[in-house]
């Protein structure tokens, strides 16, 4: 399957490997006004990204494994983890990429380094995986001190065959974005170009007991049912940090 990478990032070299799998792409529409007002004010290059005047907010759970800096074996205890996204879609000096307002991880320690080396909101959390029908149940808790309340307890699983997502339809502008931006505490926006092959979707269906990921920002979800893809795994390699 061909890569999709920008030309940039395939230029240059990958610095961290991994693989997401089980994952769920939960979207809701929400009002553009809304989600600018919880983007940074220091970084006025970075603006909200819409489809069709519309923004959307999504909730991503996933499962990482076999991660590994470039020429290190795997880490104990930071090499394979639950994690689980709270994110919109942003442009920053022409570029398309993902903003995070959460990641919640089981991990410690990848927690304290994608802090310190990526200028990333990760949050510790207690949380568990298990297979349940074609899918999975997931449970997470936010466990970070200073974190506020944030939990999800949720099955979901693929309803049909695979496909990948047409450039120009909701699908292909809500997953393949090939760039993340985050911002350090002296409000400097930073990127990191992302590389992988197009998303392997699915249609996917999802029951909520516990959804309470977005209320510590002051959003509330709206009431309409979300928009929701499910992948079974894909190989990703992230580059470098630079300034965006």
């Amino acid at each position: 399957m061909p890569s999709r990478t920008p030309k940039a990032a395939r230029r240059s070299s990958w610095t961290l490997a991994m693989q997401w799998r089980d994952l769920l792409f939960a979207h809701w529409p929400v009002d553009p006004a809304t989600l600018a007002a919880l983007l940074p004010a220091t970084t006025p290059a970075l603006q909200l990204d819409t489809f069709e005047g519309r923004a959307w907010l999504g909730i991503v759970p996933f499962r990482m494994r076999g991660i590994h800096w470039r020429g290190w074996p795997p880490v104990p205890g930071a090499s394979a983890f639950a994690e689980l996204n709270v994110r919109t879609y942003v442009i920053a000096n022409g570029r398309p990429g993902v903003w995070f307002f959460s990641l919640d991880a089981a991990s410690p320690l990848a927690v304290r380094v994608a802090r310190m080396t990526h200028h990333l909101p990760y949050f510790d959390a207690d949380m568990t995986v298990a297979p349940h029908g074609s899918g999975v149940a997931y449970a997470s808790w936010r466990t970070h001190r200073g974190g506020g309340t944030a939990e999800l307890l949720a099955r979901y699983e693929p309803t049909g065959p695979s496909f990948l997502g047409i450039e120009g339809r909701l699908e292909h502008w809500l997953t393949e974005r090939y760039r993340l931006f985050s911002a350090d505490r002296a409000g400097r926006l930073h990127r990191c170009e992302i590389e992988h092959a197009p998303w392997p979707l699915q249609p996917a269906r999802a029951e909520f007991s516990c959804l309470n990921m977005t209320r510590w920002l002051g959003l509330e979800l709206p009431d309409s049912p979300p928009h929701l893809l499910f992948a079974r795994s894909l190989n990703v390699r992230a580059h470098r940090l630079v300034r965006a």
